[in-house]
């Protein structure tokens, strides 16, 4: 594309005005240079209907896109009323008549000769701000991966490090689980063929100790497979596990254990 030529070339005004609509609802405020190549644009792709819209020969969504650019268009609205007399002495010359679809057709593509698409150079930047996103989203869900991964490590390094081996409950009798504990570092879980979580459930895991409530460690989901491997924050004065157990829970979790349990394992 040659420097000297205006990326809006091709853009019809129904386009023209859903980008200005888009533009505006989706980021920051244009350049002033940059909005006024837009309004220009805007303002020569008008000028072009104003025929057709004081001769009534719009379609009602050009008739709609060109009525709201009139409400904001002094030009337009005084090239409108200058036009009007010479359509109305038009109507007084013939008896009125509607223009065949060929001619209509012909005069249509006569005034739009140049409104074909969008120009190429905007397809292209539209993918490449699509592949960007993408790949901006990989980039965080990768640190996010790297960051669980240096936690489990941390844990699994802890000199205090105990273990605790869970087996499926009738809900789930195939599954099984271990899990990686240390007071000073946390909680290591992992878990295998559990069943995939119903819409609105969520699976949880508590601690049990000699006190008699159990306590919430967190929440997890498997993959399509039924595994999960995940770590929990757990703070310095948490009571001794004698056993640990998994219920199935409502989105966001319980205070207490409600559901049904899954797996369940006691401290050796």
């Amino acid at each position: 594309m040659s420097a000297d030529r205006d990326p809006m070339d091709g853009v019809e005004f129904d386009d023209m005005i859903a980008l200005a609509l888009a533009a505006a609802a989706a980021g920051p405020e244009p350049s002033p240079q940059v909005r006024e190549r837009l309004m220009a644009r805007l303002r020569d792709e008008a000028a072009e209907l104003t025929g057709l819209y004081v001769l009534d020969a719009l379609t009602a969504d050009e008739r709609e896109a060109f009525e709201a650019h009139l409400a904001v268009c002094a030009r337009c609205a005084v090239e409108i009323q200058s036009l009007r007399p010479a359509a109305s002495a038009l109507g007084t010359l013939a008896p009125p008549a509607d223009p065949s679809p060929a001619v209509r057709a012909r005069m249509l593509q006569a005034i739009r000769a140049r409104r074909v698409s969008v120009h190429a150079a905007w397809l292209a930047a539209a993918a490449a701000l699509v592949i960007a996103v993408g790949a901006a989203v990989y980039a965080v869900q990768l640190r996010r991966q790297v960051r669980t991964n240096q936690t489990i490590a941390t844990i699994l390094a802890a000199p205090d490090l105990a273990r605790i081996d869970l087996q499926g409950q009738q809900a789930a009798p195939s599954a099984s689980a271990r899990a990686l504990w240390s007071r000073s570092r946390g909680l290591v879980f992992t878990a295998s063929n559990l069943p995939p979580a119903p819409a609105g459930r969520v699976y949880q895991l508590w601690v049990l100790s000699n006190q008699p409530a159990p306590i919430s460690a967190g929440l997890m989901k498997p993959d399509a497979s039924g595994r999960v491997t995940v770590a929990f924050a757990t703070p310095p004065d948490l009571p001794q596990p004698v056993a640990m157990a998994v219920t199935l829970e409502p989105d966001g979790g319980v205070p207490s254990p409600t559901g049904d349990k899954y797996l369940v394992g006691a401290a050796n």
